[in-house]
């Protein structure tokens, strides 16, 4: 099997990768999957669907191998439904690695050009983003305070050093406390070449 040309979305809760994601699935030659989309459309009362909301509730991550086997099986339906084309899109992903274990898990199935590492350095402002997004969004892994906290440490301990795993030249710091807008745009001017070459 191919391995996907992918661009990885990575940032702590609340730095906007799902909005990024959306808004550059808008342009020609990208798709994008968010694994917290994924989770959140499981049947709940399915074994994949009570695991997910037994830790989403605690603010902790689902087993690696739970969710790179759901997200290998969503891909593989994505490709099957002609929802991605591998050959002329490059996959957006939000929300996955989120552990150097699943990034070493996935290596045999995406090819990483690039890492969006959208930085967020006031914390209050995760905050606000998160419990705005709950009200938005009804969002219960959002609402509670501790959880936030804890899901921020959980980012910290587990997510940042997916950072370390990619060689250091493809990593790209964008600041997320701008506009949506200008966000989009500082990502573009990464992106716009490197999709020039394929």
């Amino acid at each position: 099997m191919m391995r996907f040309r992918t661009v990885l979305l990575l940032g702590a809760p609340g730095s906007g990768k799902g909005t990024q994601g959306k808004t550059l699935a808008t342009r020609p030659g990208f798709r994008h999957v968010a694994c917290g989309d994924v989770f959140r459309a499981l049947d709940k009362q399915s074994p994949m669907g009570q695991a997910f909301a037994k830790y989403a509730s605690g603010g902790g991550l689902v087993p690696d191998s739970l969710t790179v086997e759901l997200w290998r099986q969503t891909m593989a339906a994505t490709v099957a439904n002609n929802q991605f084309d591998p050959a002329n899109q490059i996959l957006l992903l939000d929300g996955i690695p989120r552990t150097v274990e699943q990034a070493a898990l996935m290596a045999d199935t995406i090819d990483v050009i690039a890492i969006i590492h959208l930085f967020v350095n006031d914390v209050s402002q995760i905050v606000q983003r998160l419990q705005a997004r709950a009200a938005r969004e009804n969002r219960a892994d959002d609402i509670d305070i501790e959880v936030i906290r804890h899901r921020l440490d959980v980012y910290e301990e587990q997510t940042r050093p997916v950072l370390e795993y990619y060689p250091r030249g493809r990593i790209f710091r964008v600041n997320a406390t701008q506009p949506p807008q200008d966000v989009a745009a500082d990502i573009m001017r990464v992106l716009g070449p490197l999709r020039a070459c394929f």
